[in-house]
C-alpha cells in the first residue's frame, strides 16, 4: 500500500488511542455514561477494537472494512462525548470549550477515515 503519511498517522493514532484504554483505564471508566452496562468490559473492548482497527489499516485485504468500522466506532463514541457535556462530574475535569470542540472533531475523524475508502 502506498498511501500518504497521514494515512499511516491515522493508523498509529488508533493503535495508540487503543493502548490508552489499558494504560489509563480509570480515566475511561470515569467518562462512561451510567446507562451503559459493564463499564470495565466496554473500556477493554473498545481499546482492543481500536488497536485491531488501527492494525487493520496496514492490510489491503481488510483496509476498507477497518475504515467502515472506525467510522461506526466513532459514531458510537459520540454517546460518551455528549454524556461528558452533561455536567462537571461527567466532564472528567476537561474544560467545556474542549468538550464542545470534540464533537466536530469526531466528525472530522469520520471524514478522515471515509476519505480513504474505495467504494
Amino acid at each position: 500500500m502506498n498511501y500518504p503519511w497521514h494515512y499511516y498517522l491515522m493508523a498509529v493514532f488508533y493503535i495508540v488511542a487503543g493502548i490508552g484504554h489499558f494504560v489509563k483505564p480509570k480515566w475511561y471508566l470515569r467518562v462512561m455514561p451510567p446507562f451503559l452496562p459493564s463499564h470495565r468490559t466496554l473500556v477493554i473492548l473498545s481499546g482492543v477494537v481500536e488497536i485491531l482497527l488501527g492494525i487493520g489499516l496496514f492490510f489491503p485485504l481488510v483496509k476498507d472494512s477497518a475504515l467502515i468500522l472506525i467510522i461506526a466506532m466513532l459514531v458510537l463514541f459520540l454517546t460518551v462525548h455528549v454524556y461528558m457535556l452533561s455536567g462537571k462530574e461527567a466532564s472528567a475535569g476537561i474544560p467545556l470549550w474542549i468538550l464542545i470542540l470534540r464533537l466536530p472533531l469526531q466528525f472530522l475523524l469520520m471524514y478522515w477515515a471515509y476519505a480513504y475508502l474505495n467504494l
